[in-house]
């Protein structure tokens, strides 16, 4: 500890000018790190809330028995059930029985095409949790740094000896340590929220495949 009191009490004047300057630009608070912290942890919070209700507005709940339902042929009752209903899977049936004069080969291109329009929807926002999820900690621990190297300038600029040292270094260092822990608590529910997002949409794309395909096999059993 003695050894690092001495370092920290090395005068500017013997450092190189780069730094120095940004010795100066690093002796601030880490508080506004904090701050920022919570500034995005509010927007993931709010992404979270309104990506749960779109996810949870845009799906069919009984899209399996509308599956079975469309490779059985009963396409018109199918029609009338989606009436109404929003999101990807009820866009592949609307759009796909609105072109089954066409074919089956008609059928599938506009249900790829439906798909890669409505997918989008179910992705905004998620690279954001994503980023936030791998970088918050990163943003945590700078403060965390910030207010280490706040610490020791203290230290070096006050002089202190003995068991005074200690208590100088220990306290900076564990006010320090809470940007990291705040870092931690904002990534880990926005990589949470983003896999369970992410495991949502694999789910809702299979079951829009599955009533792509049954639509379309459908159709070519009738023209046989």
């Amino acid at each position: 500890m003695s050894s690092i009191a001495v370092i920290a009490q090395v005068p500017a004047e013997n450092l190189g000018w780069l730094s120095s300057k940004l010795l100066g630009v690093t002796l601030t608070s880490a508080e506004w790190v904090l701050w920022i912290l919570v500034v995005l942890s509010v927007l993931s919070i709010a992404i979270m809330l309104e990506r749960t209700v779109y996810f949870a507005r845009n799906r069919l709940p009984d899209s399996e028995s509308l599956a079975v339902r469309l490779a059985r042929g009963e396409l018109e009752a199918v029609r009338v059930a989606i009436q109404g209903r929003r999101g990807m899977e009820a866009a592949i049936i609307r759009e796909g029985l609105a072109s089954a004069e066409q074919g089956a080969d008609s059928v599938e291109q506009v249900i790829a095409s439906t798909m890669a329009r409505e997918r989008p929807q179910y992705e905004r926002f998620l690279s954001f949790l994503g980023t936030l999820g791998n970088n918050a900690p990163f943003i945590g621990l700078f403060g965390t740094v910030l207010g280490i190297i706040k610490a020791f300038h203290d230290l070096g600029s006050a002089g202190v000896k003995g068991a005074a040292i200690q208590q100088t270094v220990m306290g900076g260092i564990s006010e320090a340590l809470v940007a990291t822990a705040v870092g931690l608590a904002v990534a880990i529910p926005a990589v949470v929220a983003f896999n369970i997002f992410n495991r949502q949409l694999k789910t809702l794309t299979s079951r829009a495949n599955a009533l792509g395909h049954a639509l379309v096999g459908s159709l070519r059993a009738e023209v046989r």
